[in-house]
């Protein structure tokens, strides 16, 4: 799988030229086979070094490689995965916030879509 299209690209790029903003995630990559989840909010003009919210066991915000996102070999032929039906919703800090509150960034995606599904429900 083609880890981050053109448009992804672009939009990560964009993100990253403007630093000091609270941007929304743009993409999800994870390890289909256990643990390991980053959300990517911005890409420097190296073309390699995203930023956002990665969980390896602990949610953290940082810097993470997307070569060696790449080059992760999983057994079965297997590698990192992009969610192509992920939406950000909300800004990194509160995706951030989330994921510490609940210990991890899935559970804190079931916990902020079912706030998203609520205020749809509410409007």
């Amino acid at each position: 799988m083609i880890l981050l299209t053109r448009e992804l690209r672009e939009r990560l790029l964009a993100n990253g030229r403007e630093r000091d903003a609270d941007h929304i995630p743009v993409v999800k990559f994870f390890n289909p086979l256990g643990e390991g989840v980053w959300l990517a909010t911005e890409l420097d003009e190296d073309g390699d070094t995203l930023f956002g919210l990665a969980d390896l066991g602990e949610p953290e915000l940082g810097s993470f490689s997307l070569a060696e996102m790449t080059a992760v070999r999983l057994p079965f032929g297997l590698g990192i995965e992009r969610d192509i039906l992920f939406e950000g919703l909300y800004p990194v800090s509160v995706w951030a916030d989330a994921a510490h509150r609940t210990g991890s960034i899935r559970e804190a995606e079931r916990v902020l879509h079912a706030l998203h599904r609520a205020k749809r429900r509410d409007a």
